[in-house]
């Protein structure tokens, strides 16, 4: 007799979805740890440089970008990933 394939592709579907969550963790803890990041590197340059505030605006700033070109890199590396 032949297998349906049901328990096959139940899987597959069942890995795309761990796949996609995976993935939009990844997102969101990059862009959290790199606007953290860049808060406490504000921060710290506010406090040594005596400003009020300009350090952590800068900062915060910093981490943001670098954060949206972390997901950037990501989501490239994963759509070169599933084309192949």
């Amino acid at each position: 007799m032949k297998d349906s394939g049901k328990p096959e592709k139940a899987h597959n579907q069942t890995g795309k979805a761990f796949k996609a969550m995976s993935l939009v963790s990844a997102v969101g803890i990059d862009l959290a740890a790199f606007t953290l990041g860049g808060y406490f590197l504000g921060a710290w340059l506010d406090n040594k440089w005596n400003n009020s505030g300009l350090g952590v605006a800068l900062g915060v700033l910093l981490g943001v970008l670098l954060g949206i070109l972390s997901v950037i890199f990501i989501i490239k590396a994963v759509m070169e990933e599933s084309d192949g």
